[in-house]
């Protein structure tokens, strides 16, 4: 085991320095353009655990900057199928059972061949065709080998990483609880039936059902979907479906995932979109998005906040949910929430992503030492994911117009739940005595105008360095004015030629000259080494 795991670290060294990654080893970090291209191929030739390590931080964008997550979410599962012998062990292991003994049929080929399992298409005894998913033999350990080595490397070299932009330690550990659920097929058997109940009253939405008696930890076995993909436009067309009414259902569906159960597909991109009879199915449940309550109502708040232009609320919400990461200004936490809000303002909801603006919501937080909760950034790649496909069915649908109604209708009575009696009649009685003393206070601040003891607090931001740039302006005109007045001197000492002389000149009208020559080249540096010219 030893000497397979110094193999297998010398071949992920050899890999990554041959792509321009070295520099974990033994050098800087390089910040070339073309590093996130040369990881994504390092990945997919470090083979079927790297290209899985590649996909699970396309999903994390709070990890990764957004030019390696463009380039990893290219790396698809090209990897060479099993042989049917390793993949009927793999079943033997969970059932005790031989495939041929369980199934009337089952097609050798793999209908798909992914970097941690293969699919296969069978038919049960009774006559029902399925779909069964069996994990790659040893995946697991493989898995675990590449990721503590890749622990091993960063713990090495975690000083190199202090100025990155990504936190590898925070990255492996991500890695190591994503694999964890990806690697037991009962977490995606369980997600399929929280899926079909939550979704039960929802008539245009479908998930396969499960065969509960042939799933396992490494062996899924679920109905066959027949349909095609619901980007298939040429298709849709052919049998008649209205696309502006597909675009709008899946949009609706996806919303009813996030806003009302908190429970939504974390990967619905078109492969895993299905029409079938006039449904949608949703298939592959290996990632899900799960949002506790608190933080749904919240995500509910912020729809609203922006629906009805209310930057307070939208601060209330971001300071109940965010992580406190070190000094906030308020006032400039307020002023980046109130740009962003006056960019839509200024623009139609026709034209507004919503993936964007909460992405831009994201970074204004984080600007402002606020992190968000990582349960967020699963939904905004599928948000990002959804509008693409309702652009691809249907360009005129925008996602924002269907949101915003959307939320505002499941919110419309929501205040009265949550109505206390005794907080209505207490803040009644303040809001009454406060208007009792209004006329009172407004004479006396009258009063304060015209005796003059009224005073008005004024805040210029960035004075000191204001000052300081003055400072130096003046500075420097009262150094030119030195060395002016220096060779003004200096030349009618020459011209008199008074005092000491050498070679029949005055000595101080020269070092006067020397001295101004000198100070000039000095001031002239200083003003090109400043950018200021």
């Amino acid at each position: 085991m030893v000497r397979k795991s110094v193999r297998r670290f010398r071949e992920i060294i050899r890999v990554l320095t041959k792509h321009g990654f070295g520099y974990i080893i033994d050098s800087k970090i390089n910040k070339s353009a073309n590093a996130p291209v040369n990881l994504r191929t390092a990945f997919e030739e470090l083979g079927p655990t790297f290209i899985k390590i590649g996909q699970i931080l396309s999903t994390r964008p709070d990890i990764l900057p957004a030019n390696y997550i463009e380039e990893l979410v290219k790396l698809q599962d090209n990897v060479i199928e099993e042989s049917f012998y390793d993949i009927n062990n793999v079943f033997y292991k969970e059932f005790n059972k031989n495939i041929d003994e369980v199934f009337l049929k089952f097609n050798r080929s793999p209908l798909a061949s992914a970097s941690i399992a293969q699919v296969h298409e069978a038919t049960l005894k009774t006559g029902e065709e399925v779909i069964v998913k069996i994990q790659r033999p040893d995946i697991y350990e493989k898995m675990h080998l590449d990721l503590s080595i890749l622990s091993k490397i960063f713990s090495l070299t975690k000083a190199r990483f202090s100025d990155a932009l990504i936190d590898p330690k925070e990255a492996v550990d991500e890695l190591i609880d994503a694999t964890k659920t990806e690697l037991d097929f009962n977490f995606e058997r369980e997600n399929i039936k929280k899926f079909k109940i939550l979704n039960e009253s929802v008539k245009c939405a479908y998930a396969p059902y499960v065969v509960y008696e042939l799933c396992g930890k490494k062996v899924l076995t679920m109905e066959k979907i027949d349909g095609f993909k619901i980007n298939n436009i040429d298709i849709l067309r052919s049998n008649g479906y209205d696309l502006k009414d597909i675009g709008k259902k899946l949009a609706l569906c996806y919303f009813k995932q996030v806003f009302n159960d908190g429970f939504f597909h974390g990967d619905p991109h078109p492969g895993n979109l299905i029409i079938k009879e006039g449904k949608i199915c949703f298939i592959d449940f290996g990632i899900m998005g799960e949002i506790q309550p608190s933080l749904k109502e919240s995500l509910n708040d912020i729809i609203l906040a922006v629906a009805y232009n209310d930057i307070d609320k939208m601060i209330s919400v971001v300071f109940a949910i965010g992580i406190k990461k070190g000094y906030i200004d308020r006032n400039k936490l307020y002023e980046d929430i109130d740009y962003i809000f006056a960019s839509y303002l200024n623009t139609s909801l026709q034209n507004i992503k919503i993936s964007i603006m909460l992405q831009e919501i994201f970074d204004a937080c984080k600007q402002n030492n606020i992190q968000l909760p990582k349960d967020l950034t699963l939904l905004m790649r599928g948000m990002v994911i959804i509008e693409g496909v309702v652009a691809e069915i249907a360009p005129e649908i925008k996602i924002m117009d269907v949101a915003i109604p959307f939320v505002k209708s499941y919110n419309k009575f929501t205040f009265l739940k949550d109505l206390d009696f005794d907080e209505l009649v207490i803040g009644s009685y303040k809001f009454f005595k406060s208007i009792k003393r209004l006329p009172s206070k407004g004479i006396e601040l009258i009063d304060s105008v015209l005796t003059g003891r009224a005073k008005v607090k004024l805040e210029v931001k960035d004075l000191e360095s204001s000052v300081n740039e003055l400072n130096k302006m003046v500075n420097r005109i009262t150094f030119a004015l030195v060395i002016s007045s220096m060779i003004i001197g200096s030349s009618f000492v020459l011209s008199s030629n008074t005092g000491p002389k050498m070679y029949n000149m005055s000595i101080i009208g020269v070092f006067g000259f020397f001295i101004a020559a000198i100070m000039g080249f000095w001031l002239l540096i200083s003003i090109i080494r400043s950018g200021k010219m």
